[in-house]
């Protein structure tokens, strides 16, 4: 019961946890490429702190993502879209959070799918008079205004600067894994000469990532070629031998490395599940030899009224796979429960219950009790008539 009962309900948490970053990721935007700073697949940091590492040494920039923006450069490219990523430390009266301070354009709503859902967003005036806007976040707002005011045209400050909020964002939603609505959005101009001195050695503003949208999704590959071609230009990446600087990712790429993260997960769970279900067989096996000793002389009583040895292995056999099923029958509705349970009260996670992993779970079930009755009933069928008749 407890060995089928935990695979199943955590091997449903992990495929679980696989929809919500496969949801999260198809949430972003549709058709994009992910533009990151250095070469992922040769830089000795991981891709997770080659995405969040400082502005100040990325090798994107702003001007970088305007040469995107021209249809002439990269036809295939619909919109791109920069971004630069910080953290700093937001005040409204006596309320305060330390939150993500991302600087973006106006392109930003378009590329990544994401609205504001009263008020305003950055618009191009606000990047060339570096104007300290902000636009908050679903869970900035609840932090900074738990009492429901209106926060259009109140001033916070970011990092001790004051800025005017203009908007707020419509719900994003995210998971354990980070909070898509716990951010304050603001012009990267601005982010990057009043707050953060986010240039590179050239002068030009840094960009954490860019995002960049192609028209259609079967001109995905062509959009990349485009934007490797423009980028290499950019960086002086004039001969062919020189590695990229940068790394451009579809959303299959990124679908594919979480996929395989997932997987991974939802094994280990259930490697760790499984070893419940040994300790079980190794349970049903000593009730089982147990049942053997006990019944000795009925055993030596069949036998002496002509039971053969295979009727004696069917029927202890049978004894612990009929215990087996059963008890991988209660714990299937326990799995079930368990999985049900872990999906109502953890916030952002829908549990998915495979009906390959019950039909998987009733199979493993009865191969414990043949496996670990084996023995048990061997060790019956071979018992001698009359030693069996004298067993006390």
């Amino acid at each position: 019961i407890i060995g089928i009962s935990a695979v199943i309900t955590l091997v449903s948490v992990g495929e679980g946890v696989r929809q919500v970053v496969t949801d999260e990721l198809q949430g972003i935007g549709s058709n994009l490429l992910f533009i990151l700073p250095g070469n992922v697949g040769t830089a000795s940091q991981g891709g997770r702190s080659q995405f969040l590492r400082s502005a100040n040494t990325s090798g994107l920039t702003y001007g970088d993502a305007m040469a995107l923006n021209d249809p002439l450069n990269a036809p295939d490219v619909l919109m791109a879209a920069p971004e630069f990523v910080a953290t700093g430390r937001v005040i409204y009266g006596n309320k305060d959070v330390n939150t993500s301070i991302n600087g973006v354009t106006p392109e930003y709503q378009q590329v990544r799918n994401f609205y504001v859902l009263f008020g305003e967003f950055i618009e191009p005036d606000d990047l060339t008079s570096q104007a300290r806007v902000a636009v908050l976040g679903q869970t900035v707002l609840e932090k900074l205004f738990p009492n429901g005011a209106y926060p259009i045209g109140q001033t916070i400050k970011i990092n001790r600067v004051p800025f005017r909020i203009i908007g707020v964002m419509e719900e994003k939603g995210g998971s354990g894994f980070s909070d898509e609505d716990d951010v304050v959005y603001i012009p990267i101009t601005t982010a990057q000469t009043r707050l953060f001195l986010g240039r590179d050695v050239s002068g030009e503003y840094s960009a954490s990532i860019i995002y960049a949208q192609v028209v259609s999704e079967d001109r995905i590959e062509q959009a990349k070629e485009q934007v490797r071609a423009i980028l290499r230009q950019r960086h002086n990446l004039i001969f062919g031998d020189q590695e990229d600087d940068f790394t451009i990712l579809t959303q299959a790429d990124v679908l594919a490395v979480m996929g395989s993260l997932s997987t991974v997960l939802t094994l280990f769970l259930g490697l760790i599940a499984t070893i419940s279900l040994l300790v079980g067989g190794i349970g049903i096996m000593n009730i089982m030899l147990v049942s053997v000793t006990e019944r000795t002389r009925e055993i030596g009583i069949r036998k002496a009224v002509g039971a053969k040895r295979r009727d004696i292995l069917m029927q202890f056999l049978l004894e612990a796979v009929v215990l087996s099923f059963v008890g991988g029958a209660i714990g299937i509705m326990f799995g079930v429960l368990g999985a049900v349970v872990i999906s109502r009260y953890v916030a952002d996670l829908n549990t998915y219950i495979s009906p390959n992993i019950i039909a998987l779970a009733t199979t493993f079930s009865i191969a414990v009790g043949l496996f670990f009755g084996i023995y048990p009933a061997m060790r019956a069928a071979q018992l001698n008539p009359i030693d069996a008749l004298r067993y006390e």
